[in-house]
């Protein structure tokens, strides 16, 4: 990351939407082990009259309960580089899977954060490294533990800003505190069911991918993303601008700051990919569909993305998060 512009003032986020077993006796030379008595075994299952307490056979008349389908299954790899330029790797990323009960059925739960710091003696590794442990800590403490205690009351879409936002205070605060310079860009990504729910400042992107391509779901906070916005840049120029690393709002520069949230319904979508800007600004989003959709292991993807950007110089730290969306 480089040096940043002025942040724009904060906005309001959006507004929501067993059995017996039988055995035959053991004679006095055993060693305590009993033979299966195969007799006794078949006597048991001829018998018409079971014992009280024993299950019975289910009857095909009586009224059954629905068996609820499963939850949407996810599975996530995710790996960070130092690249080939940087002396530190100033890059964080969290990943969290779990199922939570509901009353409709267990509901899949994932949390993926990416944090791409910036600041001098190892004042942007700080940064990213609180940036995804307060998201972690606010979405576990608000969502994951009312809802395995069966008491959710919160508002996803307020969850998601309020937790970047408090990331960007304890930064702050901490920066203050030891005089120091610090600040990160911090993209993340709740997912739930079939909905997504985003928080995000700075230029690590969120993507997902699905049978048409790749679609990049947030919006660069640099002076050529806003140049881009504003229609005087082509997107496909932005990788080799000289102010692609210039961002105008980040995580903890600054005692507030206004988070993107970014709702979107998964629909037919395979993979979300969450990639800081040393993945996307090396590697063409085409080049990144390519190796998702080409390669199946998710491992074995998010190292040919990597890969991919190192080959391509790797001038800053490489992080990525892939998801698969079952």
């Amino acid at each position: 990351m480089s040096e940043t512009m002025p942040p724009e003032q904060p906005s309001e986020p959006a507004p929501d939407q067993s059995g017996s077993a039988w055995w035959s006796e053991a004679s006095d030379e055993s060693d305590g082990t009993r033979p299966l008595d195969t007799r006794a075994v078949i006597a048991q299952a001829d018998m018409h009259d079971r014992r009280r307490g024993e299950t019975e056979p289910l009857d095909d008349d009586a009224t059954r309960r629905e068996t609820p389908p499963p939850p949407p299954t996810i599975i996530a790899a995710a790996m960070r580089h130092i690249g080939q330029v940087r002396d530190t790797n100033q890059d964080a990323i969290y990943t969290l899977i779990s199922s939570i009960p509901r009353e409709t059925g267990d509901a899949t739960l994932g949390l993926f954060v990416v944090a791409d710091g910036m600041g001098g003696h190892e004042g942007g590794e700080i940064a990213s490294r609180m940036a995804t442990a307060a998201v972690a800590r606010r979405v576990i403490a608000d969502l994951l533990v009312p809802a395995i205690e069966g008491n959710v009351n919160v508002s996803l879409q307020a969850l998601m800003v309020e937790a970047v936002q408090e990331a960007n205070r304890a930064i702050w605060e901490h920066a203050r505190q030891i005089g120091s310079d610090m600040g990160t860009t911090c993209t993340a990504a709740l997912l739930l069911g079939r909905s997504l729910y985003i928080g995000h400042v700075g230029d690590t992107r969120a993507y997902l991918i699905d049978s048409g391509g790749i679609h990049q779901l947030t919006t660069d906070h640099s002076a050529v993303g806003r140049l881009i916005e504003m229609g005087q840049l082509d997107p496909g120029e932005a990788r080799d601008h000289p102010l692609r690393s210039q961002l105008y709002r980040t995580v903890g520069q600054h005692p507030e700051v206004a988070v993107d949230l970014v709702f979107q319904p998964i629909g037919s979508a395979t993979h979300l990919l969450i990639a800081s800007d040393g993945l996307w600004g090396c590697v063409t989003d085409e080049a990144m569909l390519n190796i998702v959709q080409g390669i199946d292991s998710l491992q074995r993807a998010v190292r040919a993305l990597v890969d991919a950007a190192n080959r391509a110089g790797g001038p800053d730290n490489i992080s990525a998060i892939l998801v698969r969306l079952g």
